[in-house]
C-alpha cells in the first residue's frame, strides 16, 4: 500500500511543477545564505585564532560552506527539471534522472541536518579551545620584544576592553603568571629582587592586572595593583568591596558570544533544512504522479502521487533483498572444498611430466 498517496489532475500536476520551479530558485538563495553563514563563522573563528589552541573547530565552518555550494548546484538542477515538467515531452528527458536525483537530494538534505545538529554540538570543544588557548596567550603577554608573541600583549588588551572580561576565569588568573617582562623591572630594587627569588620559578608574580582589566564605568579610580591589600587603598576593603576591574572572565565572554552565533546559525540551517525537505516531498510528488500518468498512457488524466509505493517496511525488506541477492551474485561456488576449479576438466592434449616424455622423431639422414 502506498504511503501518503494523492491523487492528481492535469492542472494540480502543473501548479506543482510552476511551484516547485519557484521553491527550488528560492532553495538557491538559501544555499548562498548557508555558504555565506559559513564564511562568516570562519572569519569569526580567524579572527581570535591566537586565543585558541590548535584543535579541529573549523569544521563546522567548513561543512557549511560545503553544504551552500551542493545546495545551489542541487537545486538549480531541481529548477530546471521542475520547469521541463510541465510539459509531458520534456519529462521524458528527465525520467530516468528525477529518481537518481531524488535519492541523492535526499542524503543533501541529510547532511544540511548534520551540520544544524554540529552548531549545537561545537560548544564543548570551542571551550576546551578557548581554555587553553588563553591560559597560553595570558603567559606570552609580556613577550613583546619576542617574533611571533609580541602582538598577543595588543590582542588580549583588546580583547579584555572590548568583551569587558579579565583573565581566562576571572582576574585573580593574571595573580599565577608573571605578565610584566624583566626588561621593565628594577633589579636594583630589594623587593623586586625578593619577590623573584622568593619563587621557585623565578617569576615576577603579584597581585595586579593588566590596565585593561579596569571597569571604566566605575567611579573610583582604577586599582589594578596591590589589589589584595586593604592597608594600601584608602577606604577599600578587598573582601566586601565591589572592585572597580571585570568580573566576568574572557573565556566565560567568548563562549557567550560564540554560542549565541552558533546557535543563532544552528536555527537557520535548521530552518533551511526543513524547506529543503518540504520541496524534496514535492519533487517526489511530482515525479510519481508524472510516471503514473505515463503508464496510463494518456497526458490529460488523473494520476495518483505517493512518497512510497510500498509501506515503509516493505520499502526496506526489499532493499535489503537487492542488496543481499547482489552479495549472492558475487559469491563463488567452490564445490565444498575450496577450489574452484576442482571439476573443470583439462582442454590440455599431452600431459608431459619426467614419465611421459614425448619420442624424439627420426630425421632422415643423408
Amino acid at each position: 500500500m502506498a504511503v501518503l498517496k494523492v491523487k492528481f489532475t492535469k492542472t494540480r500536476r502543473d501548479k506543482l511543477a510552476q511551484i516547485l520551479w519557484i521553491l527550488n530558485w528560492i532553495s538557491v538563495v538559501t544555499g548562498v545564505i548557508l555558504f555565506s553563514l559559513g564564511l562568516f563563522l570562519k572569519v569569526e573563528l580567524n579572527k581570535r585564532e591566537e586565543l585558541m589552541a590548535e584543535k579541529d573547530i573549523q569544521y563546522v565552518p567548513n561543512m557549511l560552506i560545503a553544504v551552500g555550494l551542493i545546495a545551489c548546484v542541487i537545486n538549480f538542477l531541481g529548477g530546471k527539471i521542475c520547469y521541463d515538467c510541465v510539459d509531458t515531452t520534456n519529462f521524458l528527458r528527465w525520467k530516468l534522472i528525477m529518481l537518481p536525483y531524488i535519492v541523492c537530494t535526499f542524503f543533501f538534505t541529510l547532511c544540511v541536518l548534520v551540520g544544524a545538529l554540529m552548531c549545537y554540538c561545537m560548544h564543548w570543544e570551542l571551550e576546551e579551545a578557548l581554555n587553553l588557548g588563553l591560559m597560553q596567550a595570558m603567559r606570552f603577554y609580556k613577550d613583546t620584544d619576542m617574533p611571533g608573541r609580541c602582538f598577543l600583549k595588543h590582542t588580549v588588551d583588546m580583547l579584555q576592553i572590548q568583551f569587558q572580561c579579565c583573565g581566562n576565569s576571572g582576574y585573580k588568573d593574571w595573580f599565577q603568571i608573571q605578565w610584566i617582562s624583566n626588561r621593565y623591572l628594577d633589579m636594583s630594587k630589594k623587593d623586586v629582587v625578593d619577590r623573584l627569588r622568593s619563587n621557585v620559578e623565578g617569576k615576577y608574580l603579584m597581585d595586579g592586572v593588566p590596565f585593561s582589566c579596569c571597569n571604566v564605568n566605575s567611579p573610583r579610580p582604577c586599582i589594578q595593583q596591590q589589589i589584595t591589600n586593604n592597608s594600601a587603598h584608602f577606604n577599600y576593603e578587598h573582601q566586601t568591596e565591589d572592585q572597580n576591574l571585570w568580573m566576568k572572565g574572557c573565556r566565560e565572554a567568548l563562549l557567550e558570544y560564540y554560542t549565541h552565533l552558533l546557535q543563532s546559525i544552528g536555527l537557520t540551517v535548521l530552518i533551511t533544512w526543513l524547506f529543503e525537505l518540504s520541496v524534496l516531498t514535492g519533487v517526489r510528488y511530482l515525479q510519481t504522479s508524472l510516471e503514473n500518468m505515463l503508464r496510463q498512457g494518456d497526458p490529460n488524466s488523473e494520476s495518483d502521487g505517493w512518497l512510497l509505493e510500498n509501506s515503509l517496511m516493505e520499502t526496506a525488506r526489499t532493499n535489503l533483498n537487492i542488496i543481499k541477492s547482489l552479495g549472492k551474485g558475487n559469491q563463488i561456488d567452490t564445490a565444498g572444498n575450496g577450489d574452484p576449479n576442482i571439476d573443470v576438466p583439462s582442454t590440455s592434449k599431452a600431459n608431459y611430466g619426467p614419465d611421459n616424455v614425448p619420442p624424439k622423431q627420426k630425421t632422415e639422414t643423408s
